[in-house]
């Protein structure tokens, strides 16, 4: 499950008579509000016509874009163009664009078999970086983990791979809480626990990305969430660490964050959508 101090927090601001965890997140102070603002946006999305006819395209250049802003908040250096022209060089990119060609294809995968699913994102992400060996397992007692956010140390091995037990059962649990809540929760716990040591972060913004595909919200990944917290960096590293501490308002104000990231990320496929209908 989640870690005991964010239950423990979360539960002394909501009502005792809730016992599901993720419903007491999802009833925390400004959760749901943000969660209807996101949904409605998303919705205007869903709706725009051009995806009638164009919502393949859509899909495509959001992928791009949410691939290279989620490179650059691992700190690689690169540009729309370059990928366009198809000059990409660094690792940290050319493991976002694996990622986002084949996130797809792990639809059906993620609820029935997370575990299965992350190994195939690091695997994707890290192809060029890593090992063979240490492509999809996770990081053992010693080994380098990155801290490109400087989020600070990671639990150790064995907490790493408890808490990420606990996050395969809430995803096979099926709970009935928003989607959006769940995939802030996704992301959060991979980030906080890092099981990979290299492209955590590449695997979990991809990861919430997915969880929104697969739960419905955004059905033909058409919202680049990666950009969306790329557009929020300054923000973004100070809600993860709020997550971390564990407190009820840190994890709300996580939630909360990862709710205005999929509404940039929206804002931006619009703005996409009204291009493509202008031609």
């Amino acid at each position: 499950m989640l870690p005991t101090r964010i239950l423990d927090s979360v539960s002394e601001t909501t009502s005792t008579a809730q016992t599901d965890p993720l419903a007491r997140i999802a009833a925390l102070p400004g959760v749901s509000e943000a969660v209807e603002e996101t949904r409605t946006l998303v919705d205007r999305l869903l709706g725009h016509r051009i995806l009638r006819r164009r919502s393949s395209d859509v899909s495509m250049e959001s992928s791009l874009r949410g691939a290279c802003a989620s490179a650059a908040l691992e700190g690689a250096e690169v540009s729309m163009d370059e990928i366009r022209a198809g000059h990409v060089y660094d690792t940290r990119i050319k493991g976002a664009l694996r990622v986002g060609g084949e996130l797809g294809t792990l639809v059906d995968t993620w609820p029935r078999a997370p575990r299965q699913a992350l190994a195939r994102l690091h695997t994707l992400a890290a192809a060029d970086a890593v090992s063979a060996d240490a492509l999809g397992r996770p990081r053992t007692a010693g080994e380098r983990v990155e801290d490109p956010l400087e989020l600070g140390a990671p639990p150790a091995p064995e907490v790493a791979l408890a808490r990420m037990e606990g996050l395969y059962a809430l995803l096979e649990a099926r709970a009935s809480v928003p989607a959006l809540v769940m995939s802030a929760l996704v992301h959060g716990e991979l980030m906080a626990v890092r099981p990979f040591g290299w492209g955590d972060g590449l695997v979990a913004r991809a990861a919430e990305r997915l969880t929104l595909v697969e739960r419905g919200l955004d059905p033909k990944s058409l919202v680049p969430s990666e950009l969306g917290h790329r557009t929020l960096a300054q923000e973004y590293a100070p809600a993860l660490r709020g997550y971390m501490a564990g407190t009820a308002e840190g994890v709300a104000g996580w939630v909360v964050h990862c709710c205005r990231a999929v509404r940039a990320g929206a804002q931006d496929s619009l703005a996409t959508c009204e291009a493509l209908k202008r031609g």
